[in-house]
């Protein structure tokens, strides 16, 4: 008995020493732990980032079957990359002049405030000068990775609140390379900051340079000619991004910025859509293993000792960090709204305030219970805040009545470049202005209807301006957004929206608006058609079930015209399909209007223009 048990002890142990001997078995293991997490918490309805640090913690510190750090450490890093790659690659450079100032005056002021704020807090729990300025510049940064993972999941990456957000990030960055460079000047006793900084400046005009130089005159034709190769362009993307994060990285800037500016360098170009569509499941998995490593290096024994602290810091970063934001986007005029979605973003610490407070631990500028306490509000914020970005909408349904005092009684910024509409000249308003919406909306103006489209995207929003047609930027989720819209006389308030939520959102606005015309949306499935139906629906589209149906019935008339358009053909011209003309169609054309009524004729006609594609049928 002793001896099966010393055999079973020994076949475990053996299994371990395995693991951390082969990073391939390590990986493998760390993967399947992943999948069965992750599973668990999708079944729960929980963010898949919450377990996959949950993963990180159980397999570092509690199981200690870690032990490829470096390789781990080498795969998030370049799933950092491709994130930033892509988010560059998907913003609009148009764009990036007009949220400038938005985002410098948001990121300035939150980061002094938050900086301020955090130090008094610290102070006042006992803690050193030196250890109070350290914990305050921790609290002051936010996650881009986490950020820009939450908003890609949400699609929210291109609305005003996610290009603020991405701005305000971007200045975050800049100061963390300031930071650090004053960190490393005055640990190492030499003082040189002001040269160091000097220098940064100029190889980052350089490497902008640079850049832009390539744009102009090399990617663009290198483009093409890879173009030939899907997979030979896939490959040169992840190689311009890694290298453009390298180069960053080397430059004294971070990798983030680098792989950002790698993705904006590319985003000019017409492959941009077909680069990104690729990228997005590769970076799904790299970043898996950058929340792993997250986890797995979180030191349990230092946490036990600051859950006090701990709390109170991460209230003030769950709560304080985001009124701060609401608060000097409000004044810049922008509506509660997006104030508030852009501030919720921004509640929780960086994985940066770990690298900056082990750089101080190395420097003996601070103490190890202080990089445990920032690691523990770290673990607490970016666990909280990923549920409050993904519920954001919810929570503001339920926070707007104590939040109009964070709004200014002016014109909001969100409205520039709307185009004025008078309530008797609109017939029906669009939330919404994709492929499925603009369709809608090209369809609706062959039948003389006057339109006001909505959307959340300021590009589409401008894309309907430069085809001379009304739009505002709006989102169908916001419940006060419907008092600015000419609801009077719209007869139609239609969501392109396939989202059931949303579209339950609208639906309570307008009731609440007491619109009186009829409403029109969209549902994937038949549950929340009957959700729709109940909440007051007029019309719910079924875009699948809809095609389906047309397809058939097209297919159906087609094929019969199509049988009767073959027999003419041999019979009475003597050809088959093969050897069609544009003459022999007007002959058809000719055959059918003789021997039909002009409505029977013009039926069948347009079944078999469907099936044949002619137009001039």
């Amino acid at each position: 008995m002793r001896q099966d048990i010393g055999k079973e002890g020994s076949l475990v142990e053996t299994l371990i020493q395995s693991l951390r001997d082969n990073v391939f078995y390590e990986v493998a293991v760390l993967l399947l732990i992943a999948a069965a997490v992750g599973t668990v918490a999708v079944r729960l309805r929980q963010p898949l980032i919450i377990g996959f640090i949950a993963v990180g913690i159980l397999v570092g510190p509690v199981l200690g079957l870690v032990s490829a750090h470096e390789q781990i450490d080498l795969l998030a890093e370049l799933g950092i990359s491709l994130l930033l790659f892509i988010v560059g690659l998907r913003l609009d450079l148009n764009l990036i002049r007009t949220m400038g100032p938005v985002a410098l005056a948001t990121g300035l002021g939150q980061v002094i405030s938050t900086s301020v704020a955090g130090f008094l807090i610290a102070l006042t729990l006992g803690f050193t000068i030196v250890n109070a300025l350290y914990i305050a510049i921790a609290l002051t940064f936010s996650s881009t990775i986490i950020i820009v993972k939450l908003l890609s999941d949400k699609q929210e990456i291109d609305s005003l609140p996610g290009r603020i957000a991405i701005g305000i990030l971007i200045v975050q960055d800049i100061v963390v390379v300031l930071a650090m460079i004053t960190l490393t000047a005055f640990g190492s006793g030499e003082g040189g900051f002001g040269r160091e900084l000097l220098q940064v400046a100029l190889r980052g005009a350089a490497f902008l340079a640079a850049i832009v130089l390539l744009m102009r005159y090399v990617l663009p034709s290198l483009l093409r000619r890879l173009a030939s190769s899907p997979e030979l362009l896939v490959v040169f993307s992840i190689a311009w991004a890694v290298a453009l994060a390298a180069a960053g990285d080397f430059l004294g800037f971070s990798k983030e910025i680098g792989a950002f500016l790698a993705g904006v360098s590319l985003g000019s170009t017409e492959y941009r859509e077909a680069i990104g569509s690729r990228l997005t499941s590769l970076r799904d998995f790299l970043l898996l293993f950058f929340f792993i490593s997250l986890g797995s290096k979180i030191e349990l024994d230092l946490l036990g000792e600051q859950i006090i602290p701990g709390v109170i810091l991460s209230l003030f970063v769950l709560i304080g960090k985001p009124l701060m934001v609401l608060v000097i986007i409000g004044l810049m005029g922008y509506r509660r709204r997006t104030g508030f979605l852009v501030g919720l973003t921004m509640a929780q610490i960086s994985e940066f305030s770990l690298i900056f407070a082990g750089l101080a631990l190395s420097l003996g500028q601070i103490d190890a219970d202080v990089l445990g306490l920032i690691t523990l509000v770290g673990l607490i914020t970016i666990s909280l805040s990923s549920y409050m970005i993904l519920y954001s909408h919810v929570l503001y349904e339920h926070l707007s009545p104590y939040l109009s005092i964070f709004e200014r009684d002016m014109p909001h910024p969100e409205e520039e470049g709307a185009e004025e509409v008078e309530t008797s000249d609109v017939d029906v308003i669009i939330f919404g202005l994709g492929r499925y919406g603009s369709r809608l909306a090209e369809r609706l103006q062959r039948q003389q209807l006057s339109l006001l489209g909505v959307d959340f995207n300021p590009e589409a929003v401008d894309r309907w301006h430069t085809r001379g047609l009304p739009a505002h930027y709006g989102d169908a989720e916001d419940p006060d957004f419907p008092v600015s819209l000419p609801l009077g006389r719209a007869k139609w308030v239609v969501s392109s929206v396939a989202e059931r939520s949303v579209n339950l959102v609208l639906l309570e606005a307008l009731h609440r608006q007491g619109y009186k015309g009829k409403t029109a949306v969209i549902a994937r499935v038949p549950e929340d058609a009957e959700a729709l139906e109940k909440a007051g629906a007029d019309v719910v589209f079924r875009p699948y079930l809809d095609a389906a149906d047309r397809a058939a019935e097209v297919l159906n008339n087609a094929n019969t015209e199509l049988g009767m358009f073959v027999t003419y053909l041999e019979e009475e011209l003597g050809k088959g399909l093969g050897e069609l003309t544009v003459e022999d169609i007007s002959l058809y054309r000719e055959h059918i209007t003789k021997r039909h009524s002009p409505a029977t004729a013009a039926k069948k006609l347009e079944a078999l223009r469907e099936f044949l594609f002619f137009e001039n049928l």
